[in-house]
């Protein structure tokens, strides 16, 4: 397997060249576009990694899989789905023309930013707690306790962040945001800028390929409905407006985030974490899409491939 995932990243090295480091958070910029890291881990607690894979970063918009979990945890999926929807869509991660039409009532879904600063709302608790429990779940699945958040990243973030607050107080003017709008985006803030390396994603996407719960038993997050909901949204929506290409070429559920991660899931089988900060136009890592295109092809890894009768 470690040959493979060498391989592969070195077949994908090239693509580096057509993607850009997120620079609208000026602290993201100075990732190297150059880093390439994949590690996989099984459900017999095998673990593969190649490339940049112990390098930390920020996980960004991976975190509102999670928050997403927490929200359905503390109110339940009908509370949820009332105030963020279910559906894919054709706009950028961190569009709101559409929710400011009087025919759209809430965010297409948990992944676009709208969709997650309502999920992150919705956790119960202070603004303390709300972030305390997204990074101390993180730390519960990973079995980390020493994954924290960068400092200089959430600053970053919150500085910058003018998008983002327009978005929440239109929620809010729209009545889909609880609490205050600005203890609510400094959770969102600190969230997306939690510091991890593969290993630590690769074990959240195990996590979640076993119902939510890790392999020793040692933590349950929820119970496998919510799991089958957070892996249906990663799949119709974790990659942002190219969703469903993304489903098609390679079939596995997967959320990406700006700073180059990706988290994947095969259910029942693998979590898959890469790194790859050169990203494509949509905001996803543009070697990882590459790399996981190939994995899915080599080890028959797409969800929705149907094999056909001689």
């Amino acid at each position: 397997m470690n040959k493979l995932l060498e391989r592969l990243i070195e077949k994908n090295r090239y693509l580096v060249q057509y993607g850009q480091v997120a620079s609208y958070i000026p602290k993201l910029k100075s990732a190297n576009p150059e880093d390439i890291g994949i590690c996989i881990l099984d459900m017999e607690g095998n673990i593969y990694c190649s490339g940049v894979y112990n390098k930390k970063f920020t996980i960004q918009s991976i975190s509102k899989v999670i928050a997403l979990m927490l929200a359905l945890v503390d109110n339940g999926e009908e509370e949820v789905f009332t105030r963020v929807g279910l559906e894919s869509t054709d706009e950028p991660f961190n569009s709101f023309y559409k929710l400011d039409l009087s025919l759209e009532n809430k965010p297409a879904n948990p992944m676009i930013n709208s969709g997650a600063i309502v999920t992150t709302s919705l956790i119960r608790g202070s603004y303390e707690e709300k972030f305390n429990k997204i990074l101390n779940t993180i730390r519960k699945i990973t079995n980390n306790n020493n994954i924290g958040y960068n400092k200089e990243v959430y600053e970053s973030e919150k500085e910058t962040g003018d998008r983002n607050r327009a978005i929440a107080y239109l929620l809010k003017n729209k009545g889909l945001l609880e609490g205050d709008v600005e203890e609510v985006l400094d959770v969102y803030f600190k969230q997306c800028s939690i510091e991890l390396d593969l290993i630590d994603l690769a074990k959240i996407g195990l996590f979640l390929a076993n119902g939510c719960k890790t392999l020793d038993g040692s933590y349950q997050g929820c119970n496998t409905e919510i799991a089958t909901i957070l892996i249906a949204v990663m799949t119709t929506c974790g990659m942002y407006d190219f969703s469903g290409e993304f489903a098609a070429r390679v079939g596995i559920p997967s959320k990406s985030g700006v700073s180059g991660g990706i988290l994947s899931v095969v259910p029942n089988k693998y979590g898959i974490g890469i790194y790859g900060p050169a990203l494509d136009d949509h905001g996803n890592s543009i070697a990882g899409f590459g790399i996981l295109k190939d994995l899915s092809n080599e080890l028959g890894l797409n969800i929705f491939k149907i094999c056909g009768r001689n």
